[in-house]
């Protein structure tokens, strides 16, 4: 799908992957419109753009209802939607689940699965009429290889990558192309936007791959969406642990629970 002369909305527009989805989309002659939950964040953004190119939508994804009135707020600034990414997501304290709230667990369940869900079953129809049409729901590599301490984020961007690939099946025929991105570690404030305390820093470097930049990922997704991508890993350790996760399932799991060791808190 071309980006020039199209019009995208970001979900999570004000931070990280989200912010650089939006920066590098304006600058390949695109317009967006921005959703996020935090407004002040989203003003940031798009100080960083021209404004002229943008529009601000403050919308928890979560709630259906506000989701349902985004496409005529959206038609009224920068016209009908072409393309949707469906960034926005949150993480889970690095707790097991036998120590995890059910308020925590339905949380993470309801944003991260219910909120793609929610976007895109009000914006599919609309997709539908345009000429040309895309979805990109953006996964984790934590949504195929399971990570301690995250198997309740990990199980909800497992649910996402099974709408999106089921998606694709419904939507082969159509005008609308479909890609689920799989990111792994990426530079981004996700952890505090989660509301949770920032790993140590010696616990990056005892990581094998460092996190990605974010304009990097944002560049990657990009690419995906312009190629029509059935997936895409995004970042060295994605495409090493999908390969691997592929090749001996229980060797990557077993692989990832001595790397994370320790991280728990």
């Amino acid at each position: 799908m071309q980006i020039s002369n199209h019009s995208f909305l970001v979900t999570g527009a004000g931070s990280g992957i989200g912010r650089e989805l939006v920066k590098q989309l304006v600058n390949q002659g695109a317009k967006v419109a921005m959703v996020d939950i935090h407004e002040s964040a989203l003003e940031e953004t798009e100080s960083l753009v021209d404004s002229s190119q943008v529009s601000k939508h403050v919308i928890d994804i979560s709630n259906r209802e506000s989701v349902k009135n985004l496409p005529d707020q959206i038609s009224s600034t920068i016209g009908p939607v072409d393309g949707s990414i469906n960034n926005a997501g949150i993480i889970q304290p690095f707790v097991d689940v036998n120590d995890l709230g059910f308020d925590t667990i339905e949380k993470i369940m309801t944003v991260n699965f219910y909120g793609t869900v929610n976007m895109t079953k009000t914006f599919l129809p609309l997709l539908l009429q345009r000429p040309e049409g895309h979805i990109a729901n953006i996964a984790s590599m934590g949504g195929f290889i399971p990570f301690p301490g995250q198997t309740i984020y990990s199980a909800s961007k497992a649910a996402v990558k099974i709408f999106t690939e089921g998606l694709y099946s419904e939507l082969k025929n159509t005008n609308v192309g479909v890609t689920v991105i799989f990111p792994g570690a990426v530079d981004t404030n996700i952890m505090s936007n989660s509301g949770l305390k920032q790993p140590d820093a010696s616990d990056t470097e005892k990581s094998s791959f460092k996190p990605l930049p974010a304009p990097d990922a944002a560049a990657q997704i990009i690419t995906a969406i312009e190629r029509n991508k059935f997936r895409a890993t995004v970042g060295k350790d994605s495409r090493m642990l999908d390969l691997l996760y592929r090749f001996n399932p229980k060797m990557a799991v077993d692989t990832i629970v001595k790397k994370m060791s320790g991280m728990k808190h």
